[in-house]
């Protein structure tokens, strides 16, 4: 199809984009990447008045740690497991998949994340998509929503007046639905270290390589010094009308032996809180079954990063 008329504006810096956002109030979508918008505004589903294209405004597309740390919630549970915090890693808006593929700091420390750039569609897909673009277009079957979750994730949101940090665990609201305000622009992702004895992993299933998730489930997860599994947090993908935090499994973990019947019950805690719904990816019960199965591969994976770490 041909998309409708819209006016484009493609600002020079951060206070420009968040002008034109503030004067043009519901009537704007910010374009980064595009590989999630383009297609919906062609086919009509979206017909903003007014693109902000942000490909010139300087200030996105960093990967670096703040080596002070930061106050995520995977902080506070580290603290409260007796664990000490280590930095935090800070992402760009604007950075694309590849960037985050290509990164040797990732690849080290976020194995995670790692997982999760190498499997994102094709080359050009991940050469030109973006993290921010993703997680603010927040398609339920997108595979960065499970990860930010699992690792307990923060988003920071940037209006004229004020920056907005939001945990990952209230962000996602609905389909393509998010708790960013139409005047703000989302400018990072912020991510805890994990620290020793931490493994994380990203486990999908989908039609053929590339494609947007069947089932994704993220896991981020430690052990303690007794080898049983200290704190987990669980990201799920596709199997509801918005990516969820897989609360049961992940208190079930706590304090338990990383083990086959461990891992087998945690998948069925997240298979029944699961709402998927039939379609031509398959039934609700064979969804509900590879969201079980997803889970025990992501956490043995998990585990064993975690105990080589």
């Amino acid at each position: 199809m041909i998309p409708g008329q819209f006016e484009y504006a493609r600002p020079a810096n951060i206070a420009e984009a968040l002008r034109l956002l503030k004067e043009r109030e519901g009537e704007a979508k910010v374009l980064s990447g595009g590989y999630s918008l383009l297609p919906l505004i062609k086919l009509r589903l979206a017909q903003p008045a007014l693109l902000v294209d942000i490909r010139d405004v300087d200030g996105l597309d960093h990967i670096v740690e703040d080596p002070s740390g930061g106050g995520s919630d995977w902080v506070s549970r580290q603290r409260e497991a007796g664990h000490q915090a280590g930095p935090e890693l800070h992402i760009g808006a604007r950075v694309t998949h590849a960037q985050l593929e290509k990164s040797a700091l990732i690849a080290e420390h976020y194995p995670l994340i790692a997982d999760a750039a190498h499997g994102i569609g094709d080359r050009q897909v991940r050469n030109w998509g973006t993290v921010g673009g993703s997680v603010a277009h927040a398609d339920p079957s997108s595979d960065w929503p499970a990860v930010f979750i699992a690792l307990d994730a923060a988003f920071a949101c940037r209006s004229l007046e004020a920056e907005r940090v939001v945990p990952a665990r209230q962000w996602f609201q609905g389909v393509f639905q998010t708790a960013i305000e139409m005047t703000e622009l989302l400018t990072e992702v912020r991510v805890h270290r994990p620290g020793a004895r931490s493994g994380g992993a990203y486990q999908k299933l989908e039609r053929r390589a590339g494609d947007f998730a069947t089932v994704g489930v993220a896991v981020q997860l430690r052990l303690d010094d007794a080898g049983r599994i200290g704190v987990a947090g669980i990201g799920v993908t596709a199997v509801s009308d918005a990516p969820f935090a897989a609360t049961t499994a992940e208190a079930l973990l706590a304090g338990a032996q990383p083990n086959e019947e461990t891992y087998r019950a945690a998948g069925a805690a997240v298979a029944a809180q699961a709402q998927p719904a039939s379609d031509t990816h398959g039934p609700v019960e064979y969804k509900r079954a590879m969201a079980a199965e997803m889970t025990v591969r992501a956490l043995r994976a998990a585990v064993e990063r975690a105990s080589a770490a």
